[in-house]
């Protein structure tokens, strides 16, 4: 298997194990903001929900193709919508949504080959490879995921 593709599924497979330990935590850490007039815990777990579902389904099957790929969803809106489901779910029903969005993403990854993982693709103006592209969502993970620790030490 390329390098690249290991190490991004090692941490997206860290990802999940770190995301299940929240389980753990009681309701009032779950729903404590990470920072004051920020994002609750569950909030922060739950905006990463639909990105998942859009990445697996809008981007990944059309990364070598000669389709283009459509343009990213409202960001803010995206975000709103996930952050308000994540307030009326359990703790439980949003880690799970989590943990299955997760587990498809890298069931799409591993079917990925590993000569797609030596090309680049053209996401607008900006030329990426695999590797630099999910490498950055998985810096944007754990930069939430350190949020998170600070607040719930």
């Amino acid at each position: 298997m390329n390098q690249d593709k290991r190490q991004i599924l090692a941490q997206y497979e860290k990802s999940m194990t770190w995301v299940e330990s929240l389980a753990d935590v009681t309701e009032e850490q779950w729903r404590t903001p990470i920072e004051v007039g920020k994002w609750s815990v569950a909030e922060v777990i739950g905006h990463l929900i639909p990105w998942d579902e859009f990445v697996v389904s809008k981007r990944i099957p059309l990364l070598f193709t000669e389709d283009s790929l459509p343009k990213a969803p409202n960001v803010q809106e995206m975000n709103a919508n996930a952050a308000n489901s994540s307030r009326l779910q359990s703790k439980e029903e949003t880690i799970g949504k989590f943990l299955n969005g997760r587990h498809q993403l890298i069931d799409a990854l591993h079917h990925l080959t590993d000569e797609q993982w030596q090309h680049s693709f053209h996401i607008g103006e900006s030329e990426l490879t695999l590797y630099r592209y999910f490498s950055g969502l998985v810096e944007h993970d754990w930069h939430h995921f350190l949020q998170i620790e600070k607040v719930l030490k």
